[in-house]
C-alpha cells in the first residue's frame, strides 16, 4: 500500500494517535501535512509540513489548507484525528461548557476540515477521508452523554458524506476505537490491563488501510477497532 507522491493531512498531529498515523503514512512514502493547535515537538522536514491551526476557526483551517496546496499542490487523504474524551455528569446536570467543548473538538473540527478539503478532492477527481468515532458511541452510556452524542454525530456525518461523495470517487469512513493505549490513559487507569486496549500503531494501520486504494469499495463504514478486550 505504497503512498508515494500522495499528500496526507493529519489533524491532531502532535497527539499520541496523530503521531502514530503520521509515522505509518511516512513509512509508506507519503507527503505529510501535520495540523495541530500547537506544533509541540513536530518538526518540518522534506515531505513533512507542520502547520499550527485552530480547527475550530474556519479561516484558520482554510489558511492551513492553502499553505498545504502551495507546498504540495494537493490533498489526497484527510485524517481527522483531533478529538477529546471527557466523562461527565448526568445529562440534566451537564454544563454547557462541557457540551460545547466536546461538540467543538469532536464534530466542528470535522466540519471545518471537510469544508476546506472536499472541494479540492472534487476538483482533483477523488480522495479519502477517515474520521475517528468511538466504539462507545454506538449506544448511550451513563455519565457520557456529551461524549457519546458528539462521537455519534461523527458516525452519522461519515455515513452522510459517504452517500454524498461516493460517486465522486471520494471514500469517507470512520473507525470506532475502544480505549487507546496512551501514557495518559495508563496514568488515569493504573489498575487496568493496557494489553487489552488498542495500540496507536494498530489503529493507525486500520486508518492507513481505509485511506488506501485497497479500500476503494468501502463507503460509510464505521469500523470497530477493539484491541484484545
Amino acid at each position: 500500500m505504497r503512498s508515494d507522491n500522495r499528500t496526507v493531512m493529519v489533524t491532531g498531529a502532535s497527539g499520541n494517535l496523530g503521531r502514530a498515523v503520521a509515522k505509518a503514512f511516512a513509512d509508506l512514502g507519503a507527503n505529510l501535512v501535520l495540523l495541530d493547535l500547537k506544533r509541540g515537538s513536530l518538526q518540518d522536514s522534506e515531505g513533512r509540513f507542520v502547520l499550527e491551526a485552530d480547527l475550530l476557526n474556519p479561516d484558520s483551517v482554510r489558511s492551513a489548507v492553502e499553505k498545504a496546496l502551495e507546498r504540495f499542490g494537493r490533498v489526497d487523504v484527510l485524517c481527522n484525528i483531533a478529538g477529546a474524551f471527557r466523562m461527565g455528569a448526568p445529562v440534566h446536570e451537564t454544563k454547557d461548557a462541557d457540551w460545547e467543548f466536546l461538540w467543538g473538538v469532536n464534530v466542528r473540527t470535522v466540519l471545518n476540515t471537510s469544508r476546506a478539503v472536499v472541494p479540492l478532492m472534487l476538483k482533483a477527481g477523488g480522495g479519502k477521508i477517515v474520521n475517528i468515532g468511538a466504539y462507545a458511541a454506538q449506544k448511550g452510556a451513563a455519565a457520557m452523554g456529551a461524549y457519546v452524542a458528539s462521537k455519534s454525530a461523527v458516525i452519522r456525518l461519515t455515513e452522510t458524506m459517504a452517500a454524498e461523495l461516493r460517486e465522486k470517487n471520494i471514500n469517507v469512513n470512520c473507525v470506532l476505537p475502544t480505549i487507546i493505549d496512551t501514557p495518559e490513559n495508563r496514568a488515569a487507569m493504573p489498575k487496568a490491563d493496557p494489553r487489552k486496549w488498542v495500540a496507536p500503531r494498530d489503529l493507525a494501520a486500520v486508518i492507513v488501510f481505509l485511506a488506501s486504494d485497497e479500500a476503494r469499495a468501502i463507503h460509510g463504514a464505521a469500523l470497530p477497532v477493539t484491541g484484545l478486550s
